[in-house]
Order: C-alpha cells, then structure tokens, then sequence
C-alpha cells in the first residue's frame, strides 16, 4: 500500500538524518523499526536476519550520500579509514553470517541492550574527556578555518577496535559509527567532526562487505530497501549539511530518547 512506502521512506530519512549527524550510520533506528512495524507493513513479520540485512543494505546509500558531503567539506581522513576497514571490512562478514544463528528473542534482547548502551553512551560522551596517550603514529587535519587539530594512534589497537566494530556492524545492521565515533575521539583524540566523517566513510565500506554477506543468505528485503533508500539518501546528504552548520544537541537528545525507548521496547518484547 502507498502509506508502507510513505512511511519507510519517513524512516530511511529521520535514520540518516540522525546517522549522518553523529556518524550513527541510522541502523540503530532502522532495525528495531523493520522488526517492530513490519506486521503492519507486510503479510508476514519480518525476521531479524533479513531486518539486519535490509538496513546494511540501505546504510550503502546513506553512507555514500553523507561520505560524499563529507568530502566535499574536507572532513574524511582517508587513510585512517582505510586503516580501520582493514579489520572492520572482514569483521562485517563474520558479523553476517553469526546473525541467522540467533533466535528472535535472543537477538531483540541483545540488541535491546546494546541500544541501551548506545543511548548511555551519548548521554555521556560530552562530559568524558579524550585520554592524553601518546601515540606512535600522529595525524594532523586543518580545518577549513585554518583550526589545526592534532591526534593519533597505534595500529594493533586501531585494527582491534576496526574488528570489533566491524563484527558489531555485520551483527547488528547499524554501520557501526555508535562505536566508532566516541572511540575515535576519547581513545585517539580525533576532532569530532574528523571522526564524525571518517567513520562514515568506513561505514559506506564496511556495509557493502556485510550487504554482500548478507545478499548471499538472502537477508535482504528488496522491496523495503527500496522504499528505504531514497529518503537514506536524502538524509544522509541533509544530515551531513546540518552537522557543519547548526549544533546536535537538540537532535541528540531525541534521539537518546529513541534509543531508551525502541530499547526498553525490544527487551519487554524479547523477555516477554
């Protein structure tokens, strides 16, 4: 019917908007979406596989609008993020194919809980201040002001932390920038905008490994994906547009509300 169309068209943008502002990626609010609407929208429920199948899917279009914004503004450190997709990229796949193995209840609970910490996470990030490591490797980014930022890393922990956000990307549909972006800013001191970019450019490569992965079992509803992808798209481009002009507090604190909502939800739901 036109209004399932309208309304993921709705979702995919409002997930990218918020994905693309805090390097989310817009699979936190995709998911638990697919999963919790879907016996209004289809004849049969979604499962969980083809819900995290379909949001990887879509994170392909919201990554590469945002990515391509961010680049146009200066934002993406490349090589750090093809440092990261190194592991990240492999940690997708293995992600993938882990995701069929969990029942439903036990994937709604775990992913419950992981978006309850998530919406910790940004509850706090602003108060938590970066570690002072110094790091073998330094990087240096100017910003368009002439701002000049400095920040680094080692490459066993970066690699460590690629997989693991990698493997969380690939399990969970939600691109993985959650995990990425207050890791990269407490952990290696990059500038939040830096790491906002980079880790979307590492999501776009990331979530087309995991798509694949995903298209293989066939985890991917392609008439969601479809009416998913342009409002991504927008999204995606508006959401980078936003983040260099106007302050996220506002929007993160609907979001963190979300989070603690589709959350509590979700373990109800599983528990229940």
């Amino acid at each position: 019917m036109w209004w399932h169309f309208l309304l993921l068209l709705g979702i995919g943008a409002a997930a990218a908007v918020f994905g693309s502002i805090v390097g989310l990626g817009g699979g936190v609010v995709i998911v638990p979406s697919l999963i919790l609407l879907s016996p209004l929208m289809f004849e049969e429920p979604m499962s969980h596989a083809a819900a995290v199948g379909t949001s990887l899917f879509v994170l392909i279009f919201t990554a590469a609008a945002s990515t391509l914004t961010y680049v146009r503004q200066n934002r993406v450190d490349f090589r750090s993020g093809w440092l990261f997709f190194i592991t990240s990229g492999p940690g997708a796949i293995v992600g993938a194919a882990v995701t069929p193995l969990l029942g439903g209840n036990a994937f709604q609970f775990a992913f419950g809980l992981f978006m309850f910490a998530m919406a910790v996470l940004l509850a706090v990030r602003d108060r938590l201040k970066p570690l002072r490591i110094q790091w073998k490797i330094m990087r240096t980014h100017v910003d368009p002001h002439g701002n000049e930022f400095q920040y680094g890393y080692n490459i066993a922990p970066a690699l460590a932390i690629g997989f693991f956000v990698g493997l969380v990307s690939g399990l969970f549909g939600i691109g993985g920038g959650s995990l990425f972006v207050p890791l990269m800013v407490l952990l290696f001191r990059f500038p939040p905008h830096v790491a906002t970019a980079t880790s979307m450019f590492v999501i776009l490569l990331s979530s087309i490994l995991g798509s694949v992965s995903h298209l293989a079992q066939g985890n991917v509803d392609f008439w969601a994906a479809a009416a998913l992808a342009p409002g991504a798209v927008f999204g995606g481009w508006a959401g980078a547009k936003i983040a260099s002009r106007l302050s996220s507090r506002h929007l993160l604190y609907v979001l963190r509300l979300t989070l603690f909502a589709f959350s509590l939800y979700m373990i109800w739901k599983s528990v229940r």
